[in-house]
C-alpha cells in the first residue's frame, strides 16, 4: 500500500531547498534536525526517488527534488489559501495576518497602526516581518506573507496593489547650510551636492532619485548607509545632506539634532505608499478593508 506525502514532509523539503542546510531548515520548521531528516527520508521512500544530495560540505537538490519542491510550494500555498478562506468567513480582520513592511516605513507607521488595530479588531493577530522590498515580495509570492506595506511601484508578478497615500520627500541639511536659506529648494540645486543615500537595494533610494529626476552620476555620494537613522547622524555631523520621507520627520527622527528641513519647490517630489497582496488570495476584500483602515488614520 502506498501512502501520499504529508504536508509536513512537503514543508520540510521546501525548507531544505530554501536554506540548503538541514539544521537551519529544522529551526525554520520548529522541529529537531532528526525529525526533519526522518520526514524527508520517508518522503523519498514513498516517492521511490532521491530528492536531496547530501555530503559533508553542502546540501543540494536533485533535478527531481527541485521539481517536486516547486509543486510542493504551490500545494502549501493552496492549503494556506484554503485556511484563509475559512478565517474570512468567521469575521473580517480576524485570525492571523502576516504583514511585511519595509524598514523606511515600519518604525514610523506601525506603532500607532498596531494600537489602532488592536482596539478596533481585537481578534486580529498581526505578525510583522521587516525587510527590504525584494525579499518581501519573494516571501509574498512564496506564501510566507499575506500582505505587504511598501512604497510603490515595485515590480512583482501576479499581485494586486492598493495605493494608500503619498509621502513627500524633504531636504534635510545641517543648520546654516546654504540650501536652507530659502523657504523651499529647487531640485536643480541638488546637482553636484554631497547627497547621502541609502545603499543599493533600498527602494527609498530609487524612489527618491526618480521623484527628483536625478541621476546618481550628477551627484557626489560620499557614503551610503543602511538606515535612515545612520544617515541622520551623518548629516548632523556635517558630512552631507539627504532626502527624508515626511513620515520619518513627523515621527521625530530629527529630535535632538540641529538639522533643518525644507520642502522642494517642485510638485510631486514624493513616494507612493500602498498595500500589495497575491492576486489569487481569497482575502482580497479583507486587505482592502485594512487599506481603508490605514487611510482613515493617516
Amino acid at each position: 500500500m502506498s501512502y501520499l506525502p504529508s504536508l509536513k514532509q512537503l514543508k520540510y523539503l521546501c525548507a531544505v531547498a530554501e536554506h540548503r542546510h538541514f539544521g537551519h531548515a529544522a529551526k525554520a520548521c520548529h522541529v529537531s534536525q532528526s525529525t526533519l531528516s526522518a520526514g524527508i527520508q520517508e518522503l523519498e521512500s514513498q516517492l521511490s526517488a532521491g530528492l536531496i544530495e547530501r555530503n559533508n560540505k553542502q546540501v543540494m537538490m536533485t533535478p527531481l527534488g527541485e521539481d517536486i519542491c516547486s509543486q510542493a510550494q504551490r500545494i502549501l500555498l493552496a492549503v494556506d489559501d484554503l485556511m484563509a478562506s475559512c478565517e474570512v468567513r468567521s469575521a473580517p480582520l480576524s485570525g492571523s495576518l502576516r504583514l511585511g513592511v519595509i524598514p523606511t516605513i515600519a518604525p514610523y507607521i506601525l506603532p500607532k497602526l498596531l494600537n489602532r488595530l488592536r482596539r478596533s479588531y481585537p481578534r486580529l493577530r498581526v505578525f510583522i516581518r521587516e525587510e527590504m522590498s525584494r525579499p518581501l515580495t519573494d516571501a509574498l509570492q512564496n506564501g510566507e506573507l499575506d500582505v505587504l506595506l511598501l512604497a510603490l511601484p515595485f515590480p512583482a508578478n501576479g499581485v494586486e496593489v492598493m495605493p494608500l497615500f503619498d509621502d513627500p520627500f524633504v531636504l534635510a541639511a545641517p543648520r546654516g547650510h546654504p540650501l536652507t536659506a530659502a523657504s523651499s529648494v529647487p531640485i536643480e540645486a541638488l546637482r553636484g551636492s554631497e547627497l547621502l543615500l541609502l545603499e543599493d537595494g533600498h527602494c527609498l533610494r530609487d524612489h527618491a532619485l526618480d521623484a527628483c529626476k536625478l541621476n546618481p552620476r550628477d551627484l557626489r555620494v560620499p557614503y551610503q548607509a543602511t538606515s535612515l537613522t545612520t544617515i541622520v547622524q551623518m548629516v548632523a555631523n556635517g558630512i552631507g545632506i539627504t532626502l527624508l520621507p515626511q513620515m520619518a520627520v513627523d515621527a521625530k527622527i530629527l529630535h535632538g539634532t540641529r538639522i533643518q528641513t525644507r520642502p522642494f519647490a517642485e510638485q510631486e517630489i514624493t513616494r507612493h505608499i500602498g498595500l500589495m497582496w497575491r492576486g489569487t488570495s481569497p482575502r482580497q476584500a479583507e486587505y482592502r478593508m485594512l487599506g481603508d483602515f490605514i487611510k482613515a488614520g493617516d
